[in-house]
């Protein structure tokens, strides 16, 4: 089992010739790529019958699908009604995926503005637990939750906080997003060795099978020293990381196969393709 790697969304190539996501499969398959993210972060509007298709597109190309949830979702919010509609939308994103044969949705995690990190956290463990529990009532439980860390630094999602809410249900999968990560940490995250420990982080907290195949999402990030992450940028960019190169070096001789998707500004279907690139020349 190898790593798999692709893009969230349409890219500026993709979009130029093609108008629908239903040509997507058969474009990352002619590149060389293996997944893709439907981005359902506005909202989630997936009819029956193109989600049928995609799905059998998907499955024709061998392209393996993911689903972003709405970026609306908070799971910490100090709102009861908030936490409630964000259980609503997670069954949302739990009924599209499975329209589309995504077996992956990831979701935000929420804020902590309000209140303390322990108080959002707990507020957040609560949340997702009821999600989970109502989507495996509604025939969802093979629909794996990919709690996301998040790159604003008044945002619950480190690194610690993700693991912590995966710890909730065995099933569930960290999304590792790196820029975002290298965001918050205003640049830390951006070496062989920070790689290395957030790989044993993972390991230590969920184990070893967890770790083989962890989500992860990873772009260059512009960042401001008060807040964190400001926007997404390209491969080009040479003064924000993080560097993909010693990470794919590690996930090669570490024999993991995570799902790499790739979030740059634009490019992020021929930035994908250089993380495969280098993953193979390091197999």
């Amino acid at each position: 089992m190898a790593a798999k790697f692709g893009p969230a969304g349409s890219s500026e190539a993709f979009s130029k010739v093609h108008k629908s996501s239903l040509d997507m499969p058969a474009y990352l398959s002619e590149m060389g790529l293996d997944c893709f993210e439907y981005q359902c972060g506005q909202g989630v509007r997936v009819s029956d019958s193109m989600g049928s298709a995609l799905k059998a597109k998907a499955e024709e190309q061998e392209i393996t699908l993911s689903l972003h949830a709405p970026y609306f979702i908070s799971l910490s919010s100090v709102e009861p009604e908030k936490r409630d509609k964000s259980i609503d939308y997670i069954l949302q994103s739990a009924e599209a995926a499975k329209k589309i044969g995504a077996e992956r949705i990831v979701i935000h995690s929420g804020s902590c503005s309000k209140i303390s990190r322990e108080e959002a956290l707990g507020l957040a463990k609560d949340t997702l637990s009821r999600a989970r529990k109502a989507a495996v009532e509604a025939g969802y439980g093979d629909i794996i939750f990919c709690p996301e860390t998040m790159g604003k630094i008044n945002q619950l999602g480190t690194l610690e906080e993700v693991l912590e809410l995966c710890r909730l249900d065995d099933s569930f999968l960290p999304t590792v997003d790196f820029g975002h990560l290298n965001a918050r940490t205003l640049g830390q995250v951006n070496s062989k060795e920070a790689f290395s420990h957030i790989l044993d982080e993972i390991e230590n907290r969920l184990g070893s099978a967890r770790l083989k195949i962890f989500h992860a999402h990873f772009s260059k990030i512009e960042y401001t020293e008060n807040g964190g992450e400001k926007r997404h940028l390209t491969f080009e960019d040479e003064l924000y990381g993080p560097d993909y190169e010693p990470l794919m070096e590690l996930i090669a001789k570490q024999d993991l196969s995570p799902t790499f998707i790739c979030e740059s500004a634009g490019t992020q279907d021929f930035d994908a393709l250089s993380m495969k690139k280098s993953y193979l020349k390091y197999l």
